[in-house]
């Protein structure tokens, strides 16, 4: 068993280098963002010192991911993803995917309600590609303001400036599945900065 704890342990430093890396973070901001120091983090990664909750935690939330993800947790064999729903807005919120940072894939319920409601477009990093399961989604996307129904995708850089909402008075059913940048779909609007 001791052994069977050693290498799990002496996993989680190159583990925790790589993801570091693929985010394209360095130690300095790393630090930054969880408190711990640079050396702390350097003796980590190299394997140095061993990792405990205090560090583990909050480097779990910086790389967004899971607690079972740094440090190797055995697969539990069930496959099957548990989704919490939540509501935002009125807009019920349900993930459809089980780990954080990378391709996230939602759906989301707007339910019946008024369709004159004044947008708000906001625009972050990544892409959003989204598939209309029932009703119309009005999608107000830079200065284009769509109608999308039942069966319709829409792509879009997020850097463009977009807000959605119900195009009548009825409920609307989409997928969403949302990209960080540099992870993207075939992008069909893109955005340019004037």
């Amino acid at each position: 068993m001791s052994e069977e704890f050693d290498a799990v342990l002496g996993a989680v430093g190159p583990r925790l280098r790589e993801l570091r890396r693929r985010r394209g973070t360095t130690l300095t901001a790393l630090s930054e963002a969880t408190g711990i120091p640079v050396s702390t983090l350097s003796r980590l990664e190299s394997g140095q010192r061993a990792p405990s909750l205090k560090l583990l935690l909050p480097l779990a939330k910086a790389h967004q991911v899971p607690l079972d993800d740094l440090v190797g947790a055995p697969a539990t064999g069930d496959p099957r993803v548990y989704p919490r729903p939540r509501t935002h807005h009125g807009m019920t919120v349900i993930p459809l995917t089980r780990k954080p940072g990378g391709l996230q894939a939602f759906k989301q319920i707007l339910p019946a309600g008024p369709s004159g409601l004044d947008p708000d477009p906001r625009s972050h990093e990544g892409y959003h590609w989204l598939y209309v399961l029932d009703g119309r989604l009005r999608l107000v996307l830079g200065d284009q303001d769509l109608v999308l129904s039942a069966g319709e995708v829409a792509e879009f850089d997020t850097h463009l400036p977009h807000w959605f909402g119900n195009a009548d008075t009825g409920p609307v059913e989409f997928l969403s599945i949302l990209g960080p940048q540099g992870e993207r779909f075939h992008i069909r609007a893109r955005y340019r900065p004037s």
